[in-house]
């Protein structure tokens, strides 16, 4: 597998998800924020530039509010802050809407993304997704993400089941997916993460049935 030149995306590691409404239930929040800190401590190891990423909404908002001490990162998160190579805010899911973060990415000649952070059925999914037209490769880290429970007018999905679909959604098209462990090995082999396809996921499905 070729060298890819990595940037690692911590993607909305606030209180929001431990203190606040949204609480993240599945992997447990705790354990992925312990692989946070790892995927953190390798790509300062591998010389890996690591971007922080806060939402942030409209004053005054249940979530996220600017003034609020649930928009805060978490403690453990915070402590690498002043080292980070880069931070901002969105507005968005994806952490390319608004941010100027094509360009940043552009300018240093990074072509892949490493996601981890929060949440696995919102920012991460729909930041993979935004890579694409852009021609970013992606990898996301599976115990390093996390996701809620969700019931609404159109059913109902455990945190569990929305995270291990997602990443298997993703692997087989946007995203190479793989544990912290894994990527840290690929990293310090300045090697790829192998991910899957579209059509040898759909055809592995026919045969399953």
């Amino acid at each position: 597998m070729s060298t890819r030149r990595r940037a690692l995306i911590v993607i909305d590691t606030q209180q929001e998800y431990f203190e606040g409404l949204l609480p993240i239930q599945y992997p447990a929040r705790d354990e992925s924020l312990a692989r946070i800190a790892q995927a953190m401590d390798a790509a300062d190891q591998a010389g890996i530039p690591v971007v922080i990423v806060q939402h942030e909404a409209p004053a005054e908002f249940p979530v996220f509010a600017p003034e609020s001490s649930t928009f805060e990162l978490h403690p453990e998160i915070a402590k690498y802050a002043d080292n980070a190579a880069h931070r901002f805010t969105k507005s968005f899911a994806s952490i390319f809407a608004g941010t100027g973060l094509e360009e940043w990415l552009r300018e240093r000649e990074i072509d892949t993304i490493t996601l981890v952070g929060y949440m696995t059925n919102n920012c991460v999914i729909g930041s993979a997704a935004a890579a694409e037209p852009l021609g970013f490769t992606v990898e996301v880290l599976s115990d390093a993400t996390g996701a809620i429970d969700i019931v609404n007018s159109a059913g109902s999905a455990s945190a569990m089941q929305v995270h291990e679909t997602i990443m298997a959604v993703l692997n087989s098209n946007w995203a190479a997916v793989a544990t912290t462990s894994a990527w840290a090995e690929a990293v310090k082999s300045e090697n790829a993460l192998a991910g899957d396809n579209l059509i040898e996921s759909a055809a592995r499905g026919r045969d399953a049935k």
